[in-house]
């Protein structure tokens, strides 16, 4: 097989692995979302790294929740500084900064995604959720986390902190695919399973609602006639939403 085929197959049997091992852990989560949204209330969504992308996946997309808030901060991501976000997100105490920006209340659902769990900007800002009655959904490696030690000083992980932590299934360290000339490993997989993840409490979250008789806010595809329904949507929480 070539490289492409394990790669392929590899992520086939995660998202497998992850569907037929982590479905408790996501319906518990999905009844969260769903209780917060019945309430009127909030799902924020957290990365750092490449885990941003995660947090951005529940947000303004077509299918996605309307009141789903990203926390995203430049120096935690990408595009500022690569290098600089791995020493922030190393950084204790730095998500009290987040929560000046993003009001994280008592019936709000925070989701957090971390493949390690073992950094402290994550760790805090469960931390601070949880102090503040708003539940935590932990999207990790539970593989990977269970070989390496927190960096934060309490010597917690992100796992210990979930009220729902939900494993991706992936193996330590990320990558998956070994290719005999290359000293180190390829083809990493947490972004794949992290957004399928969220897609699946997203899903789950509608329909529970469904059930309750509420119709949830949902936005559709803005390139297929439907402006005018995600315009309604925009008016409502533009001002509440800050990446509106």
């Amino acid at each position: 097989m070539t490289a492409l085929d394990h790669y392929s197959l590899a992520v086939i049997r995660q998202l497998e692995q992850i569907h037929s091992t982590q479905r408790a852990e996501i319906e518990l989560a999905a009844a969260l979302f769903a209780e917060a949204l019945l309430n009127e209330r909030w799902l924020y969504a957290f990365g750092t790294g490449h885990s941003h992308m995660v947090a951005e996946e529940v947000f303004y997309r077509a299918g996605g929740l309307a009141r789903a808030v990203p926390i995203l901060d430049g120096k935690l991501m990408l595009h500022e500084s690569a290098s600089e976000s791995t020493e922030v997100e190393r950084r204790e105490n730095y998500a009290a900064g987040l929560l000046e920006s993003y009001p994280l209340a008592a019936g709000d659902v925070l989701l957090i995604a971390s493949n390690s769990g073992r950094n402290p900007v994550p760790i805090d800002l469960a931390l601070a959720a949880r102090e503040r009655g708003v539940k935590v959904v932990a999207i990790t490696n539970l593989q990977h986390t269970k070989i390496w030690p927190s960096r934060h000083s309490t010597g917690k992980k992100l796992v210990d902190l979930a009220d729902v932590a939900i494993d991706n299934c992936g193996v330590p360290g990320d990558a998956c695919v070994e290719l005999p000339e290359l000293s180190t490993l390829a083809g990493p997989t947490s972004t794949i399973a992290g957004a399928f993840i969220v897609n699946l409490l997203v899903v789950q979250a509608i329909e529970n609602v469904l059930a309750k008789g509420v119709i949830p806010e949902v936005y559709t595809s803005s390139n297929t006639g439907s402006d005018a329904h995600n315009e309604r949507l925009l008016a409502k929480y533009k001002g509440r939403i800050r990446h509106l």
